[in-house]
């Protein structure tokens, strides 16, 4: 740019935008699932305090960490219904599992996220404080294992972090784990 305001070539600069900046694009919503008529996913949610499990951590199959919790639930799920899902106790989560197969077999969901919750893997998760962690794990283009954070939360919610961010908007694709780090 040379010198006086005019672009290279002697033309004048548009004069400056006027009013406030233009509000950011926001993220394109997704339709939500009919979670009566959809068939669930499996979501394999491996947990572990204080970080994120390493990409060696996923790299044998079938000697993922031991630390597993499956989940039924759709790729309309936020990670606060995630969140919410790491705090009923362990009869609680027997019964609700089981409820999960019955209602399974009636093809009826009526719940809402998942059958299983997962601040009952971790009992840390518990805590007042607790921030959460999210991380998708999935196979790069060379067959090895990426693990990539995605989003964050608090234990009890404020409605702020990445509360309503869906697992789908954030990339997930059937298939892939879900490690969570409780911080």
């Amino acid at each position: 740019m040379s010198e006086g305001g005019k672009r290279q070539g002697g033309r004048a600069l548009p004069p400056p935008p006027r009013g406030p900046p233009p509000p950011p694009p926001s993220r394109p919503r997704l339709e939500p699932v009919d979670r009566e008529k959809t068939c669930p996913l499996l979501l394999r949610v491996f947990t572990k305090i204080g970080g994120h499990h390493t990409m060696e951590d996923f790299a044998v199959r079938g000697k993922e960490p031991k630390d597993e919790v499956q989940i039924y639930t759709w790729k309309d799920a936020t990670l606060r219904e995630l969140t919410d899902l790491v705090t009923i106790p362990l009869h609680s989560k027997l019964l609700l599992h089981f409820l999960s197969i019955f209602f399974f077999s009636l093809y009826v969901f009526r719940l809402t996220a998942c059958f299983v919750q997962v601040k009952e893997v971790a009992p840390a998760a518990r805590r007042r404080n607790a921030k959460l962690s999210f991380a998708f794990v999935f196979p790069d283009k060379n067959g090895r294992f990426k693990v990539q954070e995605v989003g964050k939360t608090l234990s009890y919610g404020n409605g702020r972090l990445d509360d309503g961010k869906a697992l789908a908007e954030l990339g997930f694709e059937i298939g892939d784990y879900l490690d969570v780090a409780i911080l």
